[in-house]
């Protein structure tokens, strides 16, 4: 499941990315639109990390792997927040001015972000999850799962929601091998019809 928000995070980067060098001056009904799928965006990455400094960075460290790798990803976190923060500052000036020049520049920082993020993400995939291999089906891990699980059904509706928008055939093939049809269908266009009503459509 790591990898598949992983995947998500990476796709709607380039999403907006792609997006910001496509508009057109003036548009303020884009500008809006562009900055509420950011905040979107935002708002799950903020969350996902949360959670690992919360609840799976602590959790990892008893389980005896190397504190140093752990300090090393929550820093990475460090260097993503200020990335972040520089995307939204520059999406607030564009979505503000929808003028072209403002969405080139918070193209420019999305880029910027996107490489701090990619590269946090990179090195967890390529270290923190073989060392935690060993330990997926142990009982200290199970309960890491099981609060990471604990979420309203809006929330866990928004988050397959966005999971499934525009997700490639190896992450569909992923969430329907660990997660029932009609489960995610209850979650992703009932709880999570919000999304599909405001978001998705920002990305056609």
């Amino acid at each position: 499941m790591n990898k598949v928000i992983h995947a998500a995070v990476r796709r709607d980067l380039g999403r907006l990315d792609a997006a910001l060098a496509s508009v057109a001056e003036g548009d303020r009904a884009r500008a809006a639109d562009l900055r509420r799928a950011w905040e979107q965006l935002s708002s799950q990455l903020h969350h996902h990390h949360d959670q690992e400094e919360e609840l799976i960075f602590p959790a990892v460290v008893e389980m005896g792997i190397d504190r140093a790798l752990v300090d090393e990803l929550a820093g990475e976190h460090g260097v993503m927040v200020r990335a972040l923060d520089e995307i939204d500052a520059a999406m607030r000036t564009y979505s503000a001015s929808a003028t072209v020049a403002d969405a080139a520049a918070a193209s420019e920082a999305v880029r910027r972000g996107e490489a701090a993020v990619d590269r946090h993400l990179t090195h967890e995939e390529n270290e923190l999850e073989p060392a935690l291999q060993p330990h997926l089906e142990g009982e200290q891990w199970k309960a890491i799962e099981k609060q990471l699980r604990k979420q309203s059904p809006s929330t866990a509706g928004w988050f397959f929601a966005w999971l499934e928008d525009g997700a490639a055939p190896d992450v569909r093939a992923y969430l329907g091998s660990t997660v029932p049809g009609p489960v995610r269908f209850v979650f992703s266009r009932v709880f999570g019809r919000g999304y599909h009503r405001t978001i998705a459509p920002v990305w056609r």
